[in-house]
């Protein structure tokens, strides 16, 4: 019987405490929604393990990048009563926004491409970002100055961290009100979302397969700060489904949610099907017979975060966790919410039969050619050799095999022991193709319905001269008030000019990454999107050299 949701409780239950199990996952929090009605919440596990304090509807996690949703929805709100406008430079509402460019003739720094994370603005910016302590969030207007935009606004999709932070910072600007002060008084005050805010320090506990981990707070709080429940975000998508009403308020003009939810970047030159909306992402999450998916997780390295809507049907699904290890489960429960929810509702079925995967072949005489070479990826720098007729990867420490198939596309199966190639769960459903665009060439990675920039390949570049001679070991200048990196090398690779970092915190893992010269003094992470184009500088020589990165300054180690 349409409207009858028995089924998917009954089954999310389930789903629920098997992903726990699996992933050991301490404390899960569910809540889903169907236009005006909150059709099921429930906790599972515990919020506080060793005060066996169980997790339930009312219990606060980190929501995470959740938050850009809700910065977004406050700039609309500003643009509704004609106080910003999102298609204006960013230096409009906020005079003291300055960054240095390579692309003069680019287009500005906007709203409304920080908003779909095409601004061209660096991904992060390092120095005191996740720490203790941090300093306000503001304080990065100052500090980026001397810095520069990694792309040319409106080229691609590049994940930003620091946008949200500048976003936030002209939210205060414009209405003369702290941003969590503001947050509180437009948007969790109206909507009873009691137990919602914005904190500079978090408050919720966190565990890593059971075990309590340190939580660090992170400084950027409108990209990521948000403390939050699933009744209280269940609030905010009713609002949502009422075209911005909540109640007699009327908290976001119809056509600024619609806005929200509508694709930014479709005829942007290098999308690949990755499409974005305005704080929402709008691919990632496939329900075939749904309509279009608006979706934004909240991944911290402690914690992992889901929410996600049906805006054709009205549905959404919540899903809140205190777990570093639950950043698939998430997504897994969110999606299959949402597609028995669209069943119970519409009678829409989702087709059980699993796709008929093509058979594997031998790599051509092209595919070798195209895969022979260094390539940056979302790992990190790889290495790709195809000089024994196979695609083998080395990456991240490990070793990797590309296989073709009939359909043109490849998987990956991971190298056990450098030597036999086995599937592994986690890359079952991830296909690579080549693609040329714009003089590049770059890896195409399909996860489901989705399309995103899984790779570039590099070409030959010229290490400066300066660079050259400060190769080594290097050290952080001053005291970390947060993760720190034991490991930090600038070495020449395959011609390549590489930088090392490994972290004690993730031993099994070692970022590579591949830098382009742009000037004797300057080079730049190479590759395409999220932390890629970020400018590194050596200053000074000799015994004395350092390098600049992110606002971090690292000296030469001295044997």
């Amino acid at each position: 019987m349409l409207g009858d949701y028995n089924h998917a409780r009954k089954y999310l239950a389930w789903l629920v405490d098997r992903e726990m199990a699996e992933n050991e996952i301490t404390g899960l929090s569910i809540a889903l929604i169907d236009d005006q009605q909150v059709i099921w919440q429930q906790g599972f596990g515990y919020a506080d393990l060793e005060n066996k304090i169980a997790a339930t509807p009312d219990t606060v996690y980190r929501a995470g990048s959740i938050a850009k949703i809700f910065t977004a929805a406050a700039a609309m709100q500003l643009a509704d009563q004609g106080k910003l406008d999102i298609d204006q430079p960013l230096t409009t509402a906020l005079p003291e926004f300055s960054i240095r460019t390579r692309y003069p003739n680019a287009a500005p720094v906007t709203p409304r491409n920080i908003m779909c994370h095409h601004s061209g603005l660096p991904s992060n910016f390092l120095q005191g970002l996740f720490v203790r302590e941090p300093d306000r969030f503001e304080s990065v207007v100052h500090k980026i100055r001397d810095e520069y935009q990694a792309f040319p606004p409106n080229y691609v999709f590049s994940y930003s961290n620091l946008g949200m932070a500048l976003l936030g910072a002209a939210i205060q600007k414009v209405s003369g009100e702290p941003f969590e002060a503001y947050m509180g008084r437009h948007f969790f005050q109206p909507l009873g979302m009691t137990q919602s805010s914005f904190e500079p320090r978090p408050i919720a506990k966190a565990y890593d397969r059971n075990k309590e981990i340190e939580v660090f707070s992170m400084r950027d709080m409108p990209a990521a700060n948000l403390l939050s429940n699933v009744v209280d975000l269940s609030q905010f998508l009713k609002m949502q489904f009422a075209d911005g009403k909540s109640g007699q308020q009327q908290i976001l003009a119809p056509e600024s949610v619609r806005e929200m939810v509508r694709i930014q970047n479709k005829d942007f030159p290098l999308t690949f099907g990755q499409f974005v909306g305005l704080g929402w992402m709008m691919s990632g999450i496939d329900v075939p017979g749904g309509g279009p998916v608006a979706s934004h997780g909240g991944s911290l390295p402690d914690s992992h975060s889901m929410m996600a809507i049906l805006p054709a049907h009205k549905l959404g699904v919540v899903v809140l966790t205190n777990s570093s290890t639950s950043h698939v489960a998430v997504s897994k429960i969110a999606t299959e919410a949402l597609r028995l929810m669209l069943e119970a509702k519409t009678g829409i079925r989702q087709d059980p039969t699993p796709p008929v995967r093509a058979a594997e072949r031998a790599p051509t005489a092209e595919e070798l050619r195209q895969f022979d070479g260094n390539f940056d990826t979302m790992v990190g720098l790889a290495r790709i050799s195809t000089k024994n007729g196979q695609i083998d990867v080395d990456a991240a420490g490990h070793q990797f095999r590309l296989v073709p198939h009939d359909d043109g596309l490849l998987t990956i199966k991971y190298r056990l022991f450098g030597m036999m190639a086995v599937r592994v769960g986690a890359f079952e459903d991830i296909h690579l193709s080549m693609a040329n665009v714009d003089g590049r060439q770059i890896i195409i990675g399909r996860i489901g319905a989705e399309s995103l920039i899984f790779g570039e390949k590099l070409k030959p570049t010229t290490i400066p001269e300066r660079f050259r001679k400060n190769l080594g070991n290097y050290e952080i200048v001053g005291k970390i008030d947060g993760p720190t990196p034991d490991k930090l090398l600038l070495k020449e690779d395959n011609g390549l000019l590489v930088g090392e970092a490994h972290f004690p915190e993730i031993p099994d893992l070692l970022l590579r990454i591949a830098f382009r010269a742009v000037s004797e003094n300057e080079v730049v992470t190479a590759g395409l999107g999220t932390g890629r184009g970020d400018t590194l500088r050596l200053i000074g020589a000799g015994d004395k050299a350092m390098l600049g990165f992110s606002g971090i300054q690292m000296r030469k180690k001295l044997n």
